[in-house]
């Protein structure tokens, strides 16, 4: 499995067990988002600085790595009010 997918899978993972301890899905919803941040900026930081890819190339992932589960994040956040 790639790092891409694993990350993917920890971004869901984090997303749904915050849902399932915190009851109020908007302050879940607003934790994941900072939590997952961070989580994403230390990835792309340590492709680039350690595991020798470019900036850009970093930054393209970076986008799938913390856009997708914010996205859902922020849609199934919204429905679920």
């Amino acid at each position: 499995m790639s790092h891409t997918a694993v990350m993917l899978a920890a971004g869901f993972g984090l997303l749904v067990l915050l849902w399932l301890v915190i009851r109020d899905t908007t302050r879940a919803t607003r934790l994941f988002l900072l939590l997952w941040f961070v989580v994403s900026i230390g990835n792309l930081l340590v492709g680039v600085l350690h595991a020798g890819y470019g900036w850009t190339e970093e930054a393209a992932i970076w986008l799938l790595v913390f856009g997708a589960p914010a996205a859902v994040a922020l849609l199934v956040g919204r429905s679920r009010r």
